[in-house]
């Protein structure tokens, strides 16, 4: 299993791209987050990530920078379908509200002649807190962070060697959800900036967090953890992760 960041920036950034990355195994990806618009399509480029091989997107929430490079991957995968250079079908989790939203902007931007997957070989997977799916082999199960600012999911994976990764969404760990990260041997937490930036940048007004509040608020939530955590992730920089 391959894990590639894509992008770590926050809302607004313009040097770097919003946060999204891609689990990849035998060459076929699980997109986590699509960004905030067709840029998707070049760092996907960039990182040899081909649409052909994306059947799995999990989108987290509403948020522009997680949500608009959708349409884009709509579009493009659509076309693709309709060329016949793309086998399968394409598979959307999220939860129930932020379907109908990704269908409104889709009908709205995009021509019915790729739209008309949607409900056939684009198939959206609405969730429910605990849901499970079979994505890239692996058992996943996603899970409600309880977010105070719009409804969001995150998920844990038990990979292929039974260690477990787990990505938190954008928010930071919420205890209510122990049941599902505890035990966690990869935990995608957010981190806004470096503590030493607190005073600067204002995380906690933002529901966010530093590095060092995600190099965690309770150790045991993790089976192993480094003695450093990395505090920059570069773009499309890929971690093997078993």
């Amino acid at each position: 299993m391959k894990l590639t960041i894509l992008g770590t920036g926050n809302a607004t950034v313009t040097e770097y791209f919003n946060t999204c990355f891609a689990l990849t195994r035998d060459g076929q990806h699980f997109l986590v987050d699509s960004g905030g618009g067709n840029r998707i399509l070049k760092v996907l480029k960039d990182t040899q990530i081909d649409l052909e091989n994306i059947h799995d997107i999990f989108v987290t929430h509403e948020h522009v920078d997680h949500l608009l490079g959708m349409p884009w991957l709509i579009r493009m995968i659509g076309t693709k379908m309709n060329q016949g250079s793309y086998e399968g079908e394409l598979r959307i989790y999220c939860h129930a509200d932020l379907v109908k939203t990704i269908e409104t902007i889709a009908d709205l931007t995009i021509q019915k002649k790729v739209t008309k997957h949607i409900g056939e070989r684009i198939r959206f997977i609405p969730l429910q807190d605990g849901d499970t799916a079979q994505i890239l082999g692996c058992q996943v199960q996603f899970f409600d962070i309880f977010s105070t600012k719009a409804k969001q999911f995150g998920f844990t994976m038990e990979l292929p060697d039974g260690k477990k990764f787990t990505c938190l969404g954008d928010e930071p760990y919420n205890e209510r959800d122990e049941e599902y990260v505890k035990g966690s041997d990869w935990l995608m937490h957010e981190a806004f900036c470096l503590y030493s930036q607190a005073d600067q940048f204002n995380p906690y007004e933002k529901h966010h967090s530093t590095v060092r509040d995600s190099q965690l608020k309770d150790d045991q939530l993790l089976e192993d953890f480094y003695d450093k955590v990395i505090e920059h992730y570069f773009y499309g920089e890929n971690y093997y992760i078993i």
